[in-house]
């Protein structure tokens, strides 16, 4: 029986050790593959659908392509304004005229073209008070731009150059898909420095920068961002546009941790705005919020049924909005940032909660009626449109549409306000806003108008 069992062992040993020998000598190794499928670059003008829903997980790290795409579409915007400085002595004995001086201020910036024609979306604040526009490319080509339109309480401006030639341009994204923790690039020209890029990833949505006095929705990401990236580009790992560098939090005024980005939806909805009418046209619910409310979601309280603005919303005091369209809602900010990518006229799903249950409703939103009054003189001042503008031969001005009672000028009422002391105004928010300023300080006033017959008019007031 021992001898049976030794046999047995040398055979199964004798077995493995010839096994081992064709394994290890003929048979050619097998290897593992594994394939990663990396998202194919998309480049196209409207938001991208085929790979939209992608999520952060399956971003690639390697930037290389979404730079390379990035920042040949990312524009340097210098904007030379010319001031007047006046000394009021001078003018005193000297007489009027004497004590004037005009002089250039140099700013700069940084713009992202949206477009093959050259359209470029920049910040307000890159372009204000701009007398020329300069635009140069990564290749160190300069363009003449001029600005189609803007809207200061969002901090976007649209700006258009033109050349023979389709240019380079990064597609929008939608940016509520866009995740905490996703990479992201931010593209600019910082310092007059041309395109550079930087990375980071999102560090929070729907942010409102406390102190400033609109309710903002910001994207704040820890890109580096520093003086002169304020326009640029803040783009996912494909290299699709899902923000406008705008801000950064810094004691400074450089960059010291985080850097925040108006989102592309709302950037894209002011231009299309801008494009089609001229000016933003401006969504509202019908409601006011409790801002003391401090839980998940905005508490509704009060519903405007009355006035220009009402809505029949459907909506309660005391109701939690907690989402738009599925996109969840938290706080008041990012209720505002949601409204602001909406058009008047459009329908939204609404979920709210009432007494501990969810109830959707469908609200057809409506355009906010903002009015632009200069109390000083009580005048209601209304821009005009590109229609009337041509209708009246004039390019520029705004008009008077209401007088006060106690209005000293009560015959004003359709005139066109041109000039305030020999500025060229154009936004009636902002000439109201001048007047009121000019009157508190007890400057004198000088109003160029356009009469019903349409004689020019100048009326001085002290």
């Amino acid at each position: 029986m021992k001898k049976a069992f030794s046999f047995l062992a040398m055979a199964i040993l004798g077995g493995v050790i010839t096994l081992g020998g064709y394994k290890l000598l003929l048979e050619e190794p097998m290897v593992l593959e594994r394939t990663i499928q990396i998202p194919t670059n998309i480049v196209q003008t409207s938001f991208s659908s085929a790979i939209k829903d992608a999520s952060a997980a399956e971003m690639t790290t390697d930037f290389t392509v979404a730079a390379e795409n990035t920042v040949h579409a990312v524009v340097h915007v210098k904007n030379t304004a010319v001031k007047t400085q006046v000394n009021p002595w001078a003018e005193k004995y000297y007489g009027r005229g004497q004590g004037t001086k005009k002089y250039e201020q140099v700013g700069t910036g940084s713009g992202v073209i949206i477009s093959a024609d050259g359209y470029i979306v920049t910040n307000n604040h890159v372009i204000d008070g701009a007398s020329e526009l300069e635009i140069t490319l990564n290749n160190k080509k300069k363009y003449k731009a001029v600005l189609v339109g803007s809207d200061a309480a969002n901090d976007i401006a649209l700006l258009k150059i033109e050349a023979n030639t389709n240019f380079l341009y990064v597609p929008f994204a939608n940016s509520d898909n866009i995740k905490i923790g996703e990479w992201v690039l931010a593209v600019g020209n910082p310092y007059n420095l041309t395109s550079t890029v930087t990375a980071g990833i999102i560090s929070a949505k729907g942010r409102d920068l406390e102190g400033n006095r609109n309710i903002e929705s910001f994207i704040q990401t820890d890109a580096a961002v520093n003086p002169g990236n304020s326009g640029g580009a803040l783009v996912n790992g494909r290299g699709e546009l899902i923000g406008i560098n705008t801000a950064i939090s810094s004691k400074t005024g450089s960059f010291i941790g985080y850097s925040f980005a108006v989102p592309s939806n709302i950037a894209k909805k002011i231009i299309d705005d801008i494009l089609e009418f001229g000016t933003v046209q401006q969504a509202i619910l019908g409601i006011t919020v409790d801002l003391s409310y401090k839980e998940q979601g905005v508490k509704v309280s009060n519903v405007l049924e009355q006035g220009e603005n009402r809505v029949k919303s459907g909506l309660k005091e005391g109701d939690i909005i907690k989402k738009i369209n599925n996109i969840k809602i938290s706080k008041f900010s990012e209720l505002k940032g949601q409204l602001t990518a909406k058009r008047p006229n459009e329908v939204v799903d609404i979920t709210i909660e009432r007494n501990g249950e969810l109830l959707t409703k469908k609200v057809k939103l409506s355009k906010f009626i903002e009015r632009h009054v200069a109390a000083i003189f009580q005048w209601e001042l209304k821009n005009i449109s590109k229609e009337e503008r041509k209708k009246l031969n004039i390019l520029k001005g705004v008009q008077i549409i209401r007088t006060g009672k106690d209005s000293n000028e009560n015959n004003l009422k359709n005139y066109i306000i041109t000039k305030v002391n020999n500025k060229s105004v154009t936004d009636a928010k902002e000439t109201a806003k001048l007047l009121d300023q000019l009157g508190k300080r007890g400057f004198r006033i000088a109003v160029e108008m356009i009469n019903l017959k349409g004689e020019k008019e100048l009326y001085t007031y002290r």
